[in-house]
């Protein structure tokens, strides 16, 4: 703040290298893991990387192992299905962000293939929004390497918003490396990561029509009430589409992603993640019960005992396989249970109005990832964390450009307060200065496929994230506990 005072394999053939792996090694994955290369299912390259259909169980390799996703309603035909189709002009689909290798998002090291084996021309490489600004020069590779480099090096896509007139606040200053901010029109441009398109059943969307809004924030800003107004406005902005898709299209585009869970389920120390009395993967993560405020912070009832999924691996001993596996319930114990003093957390304890007032308070990582083996809020709760702060620990924001923003307000809480931010979050949505740098917090499945972290990809590894999250609340962790810790979430 702010304040002045994966190897990149193919989905079809993902699977194919590891299992070699892991047969010569030993640990073979059970549970009919096979290599799919019949014909129907060979990989295409463009707009994204994803096999002709989409099985009941679908494999990716990923730096700690093996993702899988589940599709609920296999299997799904991606020639028919406008989730996989351009529906657009500019030749994208909703799979070109969100890839079923990068757990239905988008990894750096994923776009940085698609990059090379494409000379930037893929259709996720479009000056609207996958460059620092829509002025970029794209007419050599050179030029290409250079308009697209966030995208390249943090996963991050331009969401160029204007601000509302009717605000409490005024962006007195800018920092803007790319020139794509015009304060004479309050046009603002942010860099974000794509939010997985997978377990979206823990956003509390209903389906059917009509459509009806999410329970949850659909989008970092929550600026999107349901998964048809998104999938909607993505592909008038992001595939600059003509017109709005048909309902048909919005069937199949919401269908499909409500139908789809994606999880780890092999670690390459550990194993398997659903065996030895553990309950990962997706199958597990499917029939997880939820409904908004299953186990609210705020609310009576809260326990801490959020990850259940690793319990019975506590205190193993032996082999290898035992010494790891018992790494990871000790991870999933100390993101329960480690305790720690949370302060200046904007939503939640800066200002006096916030929810548990102007004071420091003892909490823990379950304090905003409460919702039982998933992760995210059970509630909508848009905090600032510090993860867009001008000045922040650990994190890479060196890249992104700064805003000074200014609350306008002579009297009470807000009067005086400036905020240096690289995202002014949910401010842009709402116009209140209250709301600078707030953002949602997002599912914490599929961590190990889809890399870098946070909305503005500052952190590249898990142990950034630890690191992050050690440093800005004084936690004190161990070399051990960061370990142990980064074990349990490449396993979620």
């Amino acid at each position: 703040m702010r304040r002045s005072g994966s190897s990149g394999l193919p989905c079809s053939l993902s699977i194919v290298v590891p299992i070699l792996l892991l047969l010569v090694s030993g640990k073979a994955l059970a549970g009919g893991i096979h290599a799919r290369r019949n014909g129907h299912e060979r990989t295409r390259s463009l707009p994204g990387v994803f096999p002709q259909t989409i099985p009941a169980h679908e494999y990716s390799e990923d730096s700690a192992g093996i993702s899988e996703t589940l599709n609920t309603a296999a299997p799904t035909d991606t020639s028919r299905n406008a989730f996989f189709q351009s529906i657009g002009t500019n030749g994208r689909a909703c799979v070109s962000c969100h890839e079923p290798r990068s757990a239905w998002t988008v990894s750096t090291a994923s776009i940085q293939k698609r990059f090379a084996e494409s000379n930037g021309t893929d259709p996720i490489f479009r000056v609207n929004d996958g460059a620092t600004c829509d002025t970029d020069d794209v007419s050599t590779p050179q030029a290409r390497r250079e308009a697209y480099k966030l995208l390249l090096q943090q996963g991050l896509i331009r969401i160029a918003l204007t601000i509302p007139s009717s605000r409490d606040f005024e962006i007195t200053a800018v920092s803007d490396p790319y020139g794509c901010t015009d304060l004479t029109s309050s046009t603002v441009s942010f860099y974000r990561r794509p939010l997985p398109s997978a377990n979206l059943k823990f956003l509390g969307c209903p389906s059917g029509n009509p459509p009806s809004n999410c329970g949850l924030s659909v989008m970092w800003d929550g600026r999107e009430p349901s998964l048809r107004s998104q999938a909607t406005n993505a592909t008038l902005g992001h595939a600059q589409g003509n017109s709005a898709p048909t309902d048909a299209q919005l069937d199949q585009i919401v269908n499909f992603e409500t139908g789809i869970f994606d999880a780890q389920i092999f670690d390459q120390e550990a194993g398997r993640l659903d065996k030895h009395g553990a309950t990962g993967g997706p199958d597990n993560l499917s029939t997880q019960e939820f409904y908004i405020g299953i186990n609210d912070v705020l609310s009576p009832g809260f326990t801490d005992d959020v990850f259940t999924l690793y319990g019975a691996w506590a205190n193993q001993s032996g082999d290898d396989d035992a010494r790891a596996r018992a790494a990871i319930a000790r991870g999933e114990a100390l993101f329960n249970t480690r305790q720690f003093t949370i302060t200046g957390v904007n939503g939640l304890n800066l200002f006096s109005f916030d929810p548990l007032g102007a004071a420091p308070f003892t909490g823990g990582c379950v304090t905003c990832h409460d919702s039982p083996n998933v992760g995210n809020h059970s509630k909508k709760l848009p905090i600032d964390i510090g993860v867009p702060d001008a000045v922040t620990p650990v994190l890479n924001i060196a890249a992104l450009p700064v805003f000074t923003v200014a609350c306008t307000e002579t009297t009470g809480p807000l009067a005086g307060v400036v905020f240096n931010v690289t995202d002014l979050g949910r401010a842009a949505i709402t116009g209140k200065c209250a709301d600078v740098g707030k953002f949602k917090g997002p599912i914490l499945h599929g961590l190990a496929a889809r890399a870098p972290y946070f909305n503005n990809g500052s952190a590249a590894t898990l142990d950034d994230v630890v690191n992050f999250y050690d440093q800005r609340f004084s936690i004190g962790f161990t070399d051990q506990e960061k370990a142990d810790l980064v074990a349990f979430l490449k396993t979620l």
